[in-house]
């Protein structure tokens, strides 16, 4: 099996007459997405070697010392990704929404979890969260749209137990039900940690997996390294608007030290001015907050509530982070697609519309984000650059999933608004609390 079982996006399920079963929820099959990912991985990369071109001392400052890489902890963590079981109904495991076949996450707007049983028959049900990739997520600072999670061991154990995704009552005991009879964990858990099966080395165990999907060998990075002709003459001018005119390295630097493309902050760049009035939101979200929450609920008022569109206020109650998300990290960009913390944007060159006009005006948008009065041809070029910055194991994939994209962008584009982009409009002259602003409709 090689590289091309990896061109999946959307409705694209076949290549070559080569048909990518899909399972529960239309991922692929846990096993089909293992023989995957072995064709991706070297076995140094599979064993947690820490990647060529990371600083050692930068590699291991990102890892708990209680959480210590070792084959026999990559190995119950790469079962456990890839196991349903630890869901409600058996048919949600981790590699559902960070499917293999799809960049390591779902291609949906949002995730689809677990069924909703009612006296009606079973329920699709999903989250109001896109799913970001877990490539590279090692080096992140926090994890999920709202940094509500300080790092992967946490936020691996999160999904189980939430009602939309993987279900999973609140408690351990019932969790641990669904394994702790099978004499393979048994085993595995003694091996990688030397106790009992238990659910904190669940998350443990997943994060130790995670790290090691490392995939920044990329043709901009080549570029860097000298290879004048690794990324086209187009994405070259991208890499200087994109750091320019773009104002795009703001947010997304690129460094020695931040391969990534992200500040690992969080800014309210306008997306959920889009739905509801902010004053009610903030009411009902103050008035849970006061009630006392767990983890849990929070998880779950943050997925599976509108509650979920104040981002990052919702876990710190500062004003200053109202409807602020982190900051994504832009490698692998162009096959991690659909975009923004709602997946409510489909192509790259709708992303870098939305900078271009300038946002969504609100009472709490990011004071770097204006009009930037970029042309046609430039929005073309950063969007050029943008799909430089794939890993070349996904190659193939990435020049399909462009040239989808493209085909979209140019049949189906919202409006590019060349007014306020050029400045030419002033938006916040008509500016009204909790309303959309004219000329910014969706």
């Amino acid at each position: 099996m090689g590289l091309l079982t990896l061109l999946l996006f959307l409705s694209a399920d076949n290549l070559m007459g080569q048909v990518i079963p899909k399972g529960p929820h239309g991922a692929a099959p846990e096993a089909y997405q293992m023989e995957v990912l072995k064709s991706v991985q070297t076995e140094e990369e599979a064993s947690g070697q820490i990647p060529p071109g990371i600083s050692p001392k930068y590699w291991n400052f990102n890892i708990p010392k209680e959480n210590e890489m070792s084959p026999e902890r990559i190995a119950l963590g790469k079962k456990l990704y890839f196991e349903p079981r630890l869901s409600i109904d058996g048919t949600v495991s981790c590699a559902t929404c960070h499917d293999i076949t799809r960049g390591f996450g779902d291609a949906l707007p949002v995730s689809e979890g677990v069924d909703k049983p009612t006296a009606q028959g079973a329920v699709k049900q999903f989250g109001t969260r896109n799913a970001p990739t877990v490539m590279n997520i090692t080096l992140l600072h926090s994890m999920f749209w709202d940094g509500r999670s300080p790092g992967i061991e946490h936020q691996a154990m999160q999904p189980i137990i939430n009602p939309i995704e993987m279900g999973m009552p609140e408690q351990e005991k019932t969790i641990l039900a669904k394994i702790k009879d099978d004499p393979e964990y048994q085993k595995m858990f003694k091996a990688a940690y030397g106790r009992e099966i238990n659910y904190k080395d669940i998350g443990n165990a997943i994060a130790a997996f995670e790290r090691t999907l490392i995939f920044m060998d990329n043709p901009f990075f080549r570029y860097l390294q000298g290879d004048e002709d690794a990324i086209s003459e187009d994405a070259k001018a991208g890499w200087i608007l994109f750091n320019r005119e773009g104002r795009c390295s703001s947010c997304h630097q690129i460094s020695p030290s931040n391969p990534l493309g992200t500040d690992n902050k969080f800014h309210n760049i306008g997306i959920s001015a889009y739905h509801g009035n902010f004053d009610e939101l903030v009411k009902k979200a103050k008035k849970a907050l006061a009630e006392g929450i767990s983890e849990a609920k929070l998880d779950e008022l943050a997925l599976s509530t509108d509650m979920g569109e104040l981002g990052r206020f919702l876990i710190t109650g500062n004003e200053s982070d109202m409807a602020a998300f982190r900051t994504p990290m832009i490698l692998n960009a162009g096959i991690t697609g659909p975009y923004m913390h709602d997946g409510s944007v489909a192509t790259l060159w709708d992303v870098v519309d939305h900078y271009n006009k300038g946002g969504v005006p609100n009472l709490y948008l990011d004071g770097g984000i204006e009009p930037l009065d970029l042309t046609e041809e430039e929005v073309g070029q950063i969007v050029a650059f943008l799909f430089s910055l794939t890993d070349v194991r996904f190659a193939d994939y990435n020049d399909r999933i462009m040239e989808q994209q493209k085909k979209l962008a140019a049949k189906n584009r919202p409006d590019r608004n060349e007014e306020v982009a050029s400045r030419k409009v002033l938006l916040f002259e008509n500016f009204k609390a909790g309303k959309t602003m004219k000329g910014t409709e969706k």
